[in-house]
């Protein structure tokens, strides 16, 4: 497998996940919700409940997927080294976050459907996030698509902040974000087979009908849907379907799209280039997310806060369950 000594993220980031993120970064409300406070309402109980309801993966512990992990690591060029866990959920899914502590998530699911070359190409696609320092983003727009929820509106006074604008944006660059994790899957797997038959599974994967699927058939799908584009009425529903058409806005885009975005750059002369050792070297390169200093009253405020926003949510259940 091809090894990056010293890759920056600059040299596979899609300049969609760039510009998404320049657009986020720039609309009223969003510095506020970078603030220090995210840590301490999700990271830090998150961490708490993996480790108390999962598999930490080590040298003895899923001693298969960790020389991979580790390997994917060396390929990337990511330290320190985050911490892997396996949950034990058929979802097929797997996801990155933590800022001060990162750590990634496989499911339980995905490791019975899909094959040791697919593992290893949404292992490197989750490391891709983290060498990008998606998981800052990601966790705040978590937050603030919970901000918008009836919690929200009593969280710490900031429900108001949560624009349909701003959540139009988190959703945005979460899509696009994808995309430069999909190109760090294939520096390492140096394959699209592997990136393929990962999409494949993960549209509509069966353990008990996997001899039946066809790679070929998937890939002429994903064609097929980009020549929907030729009818404008199309590409009206398409946006409409990533963004609460259907009830939700959805945070990735559709399997048989990234095929074509990912196939579109390993055909490129910036990928080769890459592969023949001309990229960006040095630090993550990543866009900073601006966070304003915290001192001591600040922790002391926030402490505050939290206690606040605990004791209204205490007062909301009581008044709940008195009404039924």
């Amino acid at each position: 497998m091809p090894t990056y000594p010293g890759i920056s993220s600059e040299a596979f980031r899609h300049p969609l996940d760039r510009q998404a993120e320049e657009a986020l970064r720039n609309l009223p409300g969003f510095k506020l919700l970078a603030s220090r406070f995210v840590e301490y309402i999700y990271e830090r109980p998150q961490q708490i409940y993996l480790m108390g309801n999962s598999i930490k993966v080590g040298p003895r512990q899923y001693s298969t997927l960790y020389g991979m992990f580790r390997e994917c690591m060396r390929d990337l060029n990511i330290s320190p080294e985050p911490t892997l866990y396996v949950d034990q959920n058929p979802i097929i899914n797997a996801y990155t976050l933590g800022t001060e502590h990162p750590y990634i998530v496989v499911n339980s699911g995905l490791l019975d459907l899909l094959e040791e070359d697919e593992l290893r190409t949404v292992i490197a696609h989750e490391l891709g996030h983290l060498k990008c320092e998606h998981p800052v983003l990601t966790q705040m727009a978590m937050w603030a698509m919970g901000a918008a929820s009836f919690v929200g509106e009593i969280t710490l006074g900031l429900g108001g902040l949560v624009t349909t604008g701003l959540l139009y944006a988190f959703y945005e660059w979460r899509r696009k974000a994808e995309l430069s994790a999909d190109r760090a899957a294939l520096l390492v797997t140096d394959d699209l087979n592997p990136i393929f038959r990962t999409m494949m599974k993960l549209s509509g994967g069966s353990m008990k009908y996997v001899n039946e699927l066809s790679l070929g058939e998937f890939t002429q799908q994903s064609q097929d849907y980009q020549d929907l584009d030729q009818e404008q009425l199309n590409q009206i529903y398409k946006f409409l379907l990533y963004n609460g058409g259907n009830g939700t806005f959805l945070g990735h885009p559709f399997p048989v799209e990234r095929l074509s975005f990912i196939k579109e750059w390993e055909e490129s002369k910036e990928y080769h280039n890459v592969k023949a050792g001309n990229y960006a070297q040095g630090d993550s390169g990543s866009v900073d997310v601006e966070t304003e200093e915290e001192d001591g009253n600040e922790v002391d405020d926030l402490r505050r806060q939290v206690e606040e926003l605990r004791r209204e949510i205490e007062k909301t259940k009581n008044q709940r369950q008195g009404d039924e």
